[in-house]
């Protein structure tokens, strides 16, 4: 085919081509041996080409939590579902920064969750679905009074030979088939390009997504499509190749697909530890969205943290636009307390130890200067105050600013050499150099506190009555 010339309205200049991507409809599955052998670590392999940046000038996050989330935890209850869309709502802030989330629709508590917040009449999230490849879901949905469905559409030959048992050609016929069946009724597919770190990317995954693009213009219809890396191969490095590259998946979806940013959806999971670098890599290189949930729940090691991607929007931006982080904070509190959901306690930003120190030198850091060892104002942004935990190493510093924290606007003047803080920490030296393994707990500190030194601790919580 001759080389020819149109306008790109992505970089705003006329680029060349040579040729558009068309299905290769091969007899034998492209499963990429020569990265995934299965019987070693995936490879990364690199091609040194590079693409550029093409950050949108709108970004913006959505929610799996109550679809791909909840299928890795407890079912929640309706009243919880609620709640947790409501305090998402709060944290998206005004411009809709948490965007969609994602339902079920099969039992009667999915479709009682799905109505009682639609009945909220929240612009943001906007409630969508997912749901099987059938005429009697897409009625399901339209009877709902659902916009947007995401429908699987996996495209990897992992899945179209040896669990679909298809060809490329025949897996692409069935997917079209379905999106036009949800175009008939009114519904914005929203197609899930599951395993796409592991598919044929210019054999298939380009000429679907042309396909796609040719079906939203006829219909009037947007058409998103959802990069779905499904098993965390994904990689953000310059110069790494297909199908690994999560810059080149974006590229190729924006340059050689036609597909418009506010149109495209990463998906990722933590297989490999890259799931927040991969979303915000996406971000920089042409997709709009990024899918997450609440603390990273979802299948194996989970999907992006929603809450890790509003701090990084944030980064990026230089703004919260509107969104009120400490938000993250009544999630986690509500999901540890409420859904005794087991936060591990370093995560970042909703872990209980998070910010917290047990080292003295850094609690005597601390007290100097909170900056000096705290990432930012946490007791501002997060109303999580840097805290303190007493160790072997806290040392009288340590005590002092676990004083200050846990007696907020104390107006007692005190300092490191305290007698009744040295003899605190004479009792915690005895007890580990005694062998204690455990740390100090806020209870067991008030206790010896107040049986040290019963005055002080009335000065404390001005109140002559113990807090415990």
């Amino acid at each position: 085919m001759k080389p020819f010339v149109e306008y790109s309205e992505h970089t705003g200049l006329l680029e060349q081509s040579a040729y558009r991507y068309r299905l290769q409809d091969v007899d034998e599955p492209n499963l990429h041996r020569y990265i995934y052998d299965y019987e070693n670590v995936p490879k990364i392999s690199f091609n040194h080409r590079l693409v550029p940046m093409n950050t949108p000038e709108e970004l913006w996050v959505t929610d799996t939590t109550f679809r791909d989330g909840q299928q890795s935890t407890s079912p929640f209850t309706v009243e919880q579902i609620v709640h947790l869309f409501t305090l998402m709502h709060k944290l998206g802030g005004p411009k809709g920064l948490v965007r969609q989330s994602e339902f079920f629709v099969y039992t009667d508590k999915d479709k009682k969750a799905l109505q009682q917040c639609m009945d909220l009449g929240y612009e943001f999230p906007e409630v969508t679905t997912w749901i099987r490849a059938n005429e009697k879901d897409f009625d399901l949905v339209k009877n709902l009074g659902i916009k947007e469905t995401g429908i699987l559409v996996s495209c990897s030959d992992y899945h179209i030979f040896k669990k679909m048992k298809m060809t490329r050609g025949q897996a692409m016929d069935m997917y079209l088939g379905v999106v036009k069946s949800a175009l008939s009724r009114g519904i914005r597919p929203r197609c899930h390009f599951e395993d796409i770190t592991r598919a044929d990317y210019y054999g298939f995954v380009v000429p679907f997504a042309i396909e796609l693009m040719k079906l939203s213009k006829a219909s009037g219809i947007p058409i998103k499509i959802r990069a779905c890396d499904t098993l965390g191969y994904g990689v953000c490095y310059p110069g790494a190749a297909l199908p690994r590259s999560v810059p080149g998946i974006i590229y190729g979806f924006n340059h050689y697909a036609g597909v418009p940013s506010d149109m495209l959806e990463w998906h990722g999971h933590n297989d490999f530890y890259k799931v927040v670098t991969n979303a915000g890599t996406a971000w920089l290189y042409g997709c709009s969205s990024v899918n997450c949930s609440l603390l990273g729940l979802g299948e194996r090691t989970g999907n992006c943290p929603l809450e890790a991607m509003l701090i990084e929007y944030a980064s990026l931006k230089g703004t919260n636009d509107g969104m009120d982080l400490s938000v993250i904070t009544e999630i986690a509190d509500y999901m540890a307390n409420e859904m005794d959901y087991d936060i591990p306690p370093r995560t970042p930003f909703v872990g209980r130890n998070f910010n917290a120190t047990r080292a003295g030198i850094h609690a005597d850091g601390l007290l100097k200067d909170e900056e000096i060892y705290n990432i930012f104002d946490t007791g501002k942004i997060l109303k999580r105050p840097p805290t303190v935990m007493i160790g072997p190493h806290s040392g009288a510093a340590g005590i002092l600013h676990w004083i200050n924290g846990y007696f907020p606007g104390h107006e007692v003047q005190l300092d490191k050499n305290h007698p009744t803080i040295l003899k605190m920490k004479e009792e915690f030296d005895r007890q580990f150099e005694s062998g204690r393994q455990t740390t100090v707990g806020d209870k067991e500190m008030e206790d010896l506190l107040f049986e040290l030194d019963e005055d002080l601790y009335i000065k404390l919580t001005n109140t002559h009555h113990r807090k415990l």
